[in-house]
């Protein structure tokens, strides 16, 4: 079973950036859909980022749009490693941050808070 490690959280100030990490487990990683979800307190989680493999070595990205031209995803497939750099972030974007692969395994989660 695969497994997803997150990794990058902190507390960072209002107009900073954080990249968000995910390492995944097994030895197809370069065709996983990987995605990032997040989940602020009291609050439904949410689509944030995903990064889809489209065949071959192609692959699409799709944002939330409160985060498009802020955030980017990509993957390293050598390091079966997702990523997600965060700029310009808002306090709004204070939440737990989940790796997704494939809509079905999830991470642990990373904790982002931002303040103002």
């Amino acid at each position: 079973q695969v497994q997803l490690v997150e990794s990058g959280g902190g507390l960072v100030q209002a107009g900073g950036s954080l990249r968000l990490s995910c390492v995944a487990s097994g030895r197809t990683f370069s065709r996983y859909d990987m995605g990032w979800y997040r989940q602020a307190p009291g609050k439904e989680r949410e689509f944030v980022a995903a990064i889809r493999w489209s065949g071959g070595s192609v692959y699409y990205t799709e944002y939330a749009a409160s985060v498009k031209g802020r955030f980017t995803i990509s993957r390293d497939d050598a390091k079966n490693t997702v990523y997600l750099q965060m700029n310009s972030l808002k306090p709004e974007d204070t939440a737990i941050y989940y790796c997704n692969k494939d809509g079905v395994t999830w991470g642990q989660g990373t904790q982002v808070t931002v303040s103002s």
